[in-house]
Order: C-alpha cells, then sequence, then structure tokens
C-alpha cells in the first residue's frame, strides 16, 4: 500500500463513485484509489451498507470515512475492512457546511487529541492500515505551529501514513469550491513536514496537475503524491503513463483499450437495472485535450441519458475521436 500511495487520485464527493474507480483502474493497474468520503453514522446508525459496494478489479482501494467519535469510527473502519477495503482514511479536510456541523472533517483540525483517539480505536478494530487526509490548519491557525502537533498526535496513535493538502481551509467565508482555490499552497510547509517527521509516509495533495509535477514532488523527498481534479477531469493525462513513470513497471495504458473493456462493465450494469450516464459522466474527460474530444463528449453528454442508451451509444462516441486515437486494438 505504501508503494501504491506514491500517486493516489483524492477522494472527491459525487466524483470518485466505484464507476469511476472501475474506469481510473483500467488506466493505472498501480494508483492508490480512494472512495468518496462515507460518514460513519450512515454506516452505523443507519446502516448503509450498500455505500461499501466495490468492485474487486479496483483493488488497491481506500475507504474514506468520515466521523469524530471515536467508537463509531472504529465500527464502520470493521464494516470497511471486512468489505475489503486495503486501507481505510479518516478524513480531517473537508471544509463544507455539512461536516462542520457534523463535527467532522477539516474542522478536527482544531482538535487534535480527538483525532488522535479516533485513529487510536479506528487501529484497534482492523488490520489494515489507518491514515489521515487533512490540511495544513484552519481559520486563524498557524499552520507552522499546529501542523506539527497535529502529525506528532496522530503519529503516536498509530497513524503511518498521512497525506496534507497544502492548503488552509477557511470555515467561514469560503465555500468548498472557493477553498479547492483561493487559500494559498504552502508546499514548501509539507517538503518541511518530512524532514521533520521521517518516520511517517507523507503524501502531498493540491493544485498538482500532472506527473511531471508529481515527479518533482517525490524526487524532492516526500513518499507520495495525491491528485484530484486533474486527475477526473483529464484522466488519461495522470494515469495512462503513471504506471511506467511512477512506479517503474509495465507500459503506457491506451484510453481506446479503456473504452472497450468498459463495455462488459457497462452491460452488467445496465442488466442490474443502472443507467448508462451513471458511468459515461466519468468518462467525458478521457480524451481531454486530443483531436475529436469535444464530439466524445457531446456524444455521451446529450445520448447517454436517454432511455434506452448502451453500450452501442459510446462505440458511436468512439467514433468522434479522431482515427489518430482509436488505432489501439483491443487486447
Amino acid at each position: 500500500m505504501r508503494h501504491a500511495a506514491r500517486l493516489s487520485v483524492a477522494p472527491m464527493m459525487d466524483w470518485t463513485d466505484r464507476h469511476c474507480r472501475y474506469l481510473h483502474r483500467l488506466l493505472s493497474t498501480r494508483a492508490l484509489l480512494y472512495t468518496e468520503m462515507v460518514t460513519a453514522p450512515a454506516l452505523v446508525r443507519g446502516g448503509a451498507l450498500h455505500l461499501l459496494d466495490f468492485s474487486t478489479e479496483e483493488h488497491p482501494v481506500a475507504l474514506q470515512l468520515g466521523g469524530s467519535d471515536p467508537e463509531e469510527l472504529a465500527q464502520a473502519a470493521r464494516l470497511g475492512a471486512e468489505a475489503g477495503y486495503d486501507e481505510i482514511n479518516l478524513n480531517c479536510g473537508c471544509p463544507s457546511d455539512r461536516v462542520q456541523s457534523g463535527t467532522f472533517g477539516a474542522v478536527l483540525m482544531k482538535e487534535p487529541v480527538r483525532v488522535a483517539e479516533c485513529v487510536a480505536a479506528m487501529r484497534e478494530a482492523v488490520d489494515v492500515e489507518v491514515t489521515v487526509k487533512c490540511r495544513i490548519g484552519v481559520d486563524e491557525q498557524n499552520p507552522e505551529q499546529i501542523l506539527p502537533e497535529f502529525l506528532d498526535r496522530i503519529g503516536a496513535a498509530g497513524c503511518g501514513r498521512v497525506t496534507i493538502h497544502a492548503r488552509k481551509a477557511w470555515l467561514q467565508g469560503l465555500s468548498p469550491k472557493e477553498n479547492r482555490d483561493i487559500p494559498p499552497l504552502d508546499y514548501d510547509l509539507v517538503h518541511r513536514m518530512k524532514r521533520e517527521f521521517p518516520h511517517l509516509h507523507i503524501s502531498i495533495n493540491g493544485g498538482i496537475a500532472s506527473l511531471d509535477e508529481a515527479k518533482r514532488h517525490l524526487g524532492a523527498g516526500l513518499d507520495g503524491v495525491m491528485i484530484g481534479r486533474a486527475a477526473y477531469h483529464q484522466p488519461a493525462d495522470i494515469l495512462c503513463a503513471a504506471d511506467p513513470e511512477i512506479f517503474g513497471i509495465g507500459a503506457a495504458t491506451d484510453p481506446v483499450n479503456a473504452v472497450h473493456a468498459m463495455l462488459p462493465y457497462i452491460e452488467r450494469h445496465l442488466s442490474g437495472g443502472g443507467r448508462l450516464h451513471q458511468i459515461t459522466r466519468h468518462m467525458l474527460g478521457l480524451f481531454a485535450g486530443r483531436p475529436g474530444a469535444r464530439g466524445w463528449r457531446r456524444a455521451l453528454s446529450e445520448g447517454a441519458v436517454r432511455d434506452g442508451a448502451g453500450p452501442e451509444l459510446v462505440l458511436a462516441a468512439l467514433e468522434r475521436v479522431a482515427p489518430m486515437e482509436r488505432t489501439a486494438e483491443v487486447v
């Protein structure tokens, strides 16, 4: 798992569902994939175990949990481990109003003692690794002061791997979207934390949009890089060359092959009562920046929501992509 964490795709609400992760796994066999955040109360009190559904092909895959009650998080972590997830991650970075009202997410940066208690309880409950995703701080906190304390406490509680989003979160005054862009990035601080805590496996997150950027962070001493929006909107740019360039294995994959490999998955989803757009919405950026990308997006966007739409629509959309992009044969 630590090797897989050299490159990971960030947990993103409404985006990194199981259909998205299945596509991403076709593009990279090694990158670590994360679920959307699943709240511990939904699993433990609500019994929403369907939120844990995933395909075995997705491994290595991590479950991200939201919560702040140690006992409840321990129960949720146990459910995740029993479902087969390779890692359980605690969200200490999401700044939305909904998670603030539940006293979890980025607001937990203000309560490192509680976070440590949560980590310890989860570690006690499961055999798989328990990790944390956090910000460098929130609101008026001084990251130079609070981040070392935060890392020290969660490390002592048994967390050996952490992903740091290199921005503060402003819990008042900025929307979740603005919190992804407006607070300035402080990559240097994250690198300093790695030097200060060499025993921790530290991944960096925030604003990284290419494999070249990822390689620079890895080359400068960080253990991993987590990429979010770029991996979603331009998945081929980030993931197709990840195996040879980041993990040193295999060859680059081809998005055309991935489209063909998605067809049986799509057929199974439709036969179970699903709709095509539930899958194809994650495929819109597959040819981003390439000839025919606009036609591909339009065909899927307009056609996948129609009743009866199926794999034949995906193949027709692929015909919109320039011939030079469609030369790969299905392996």
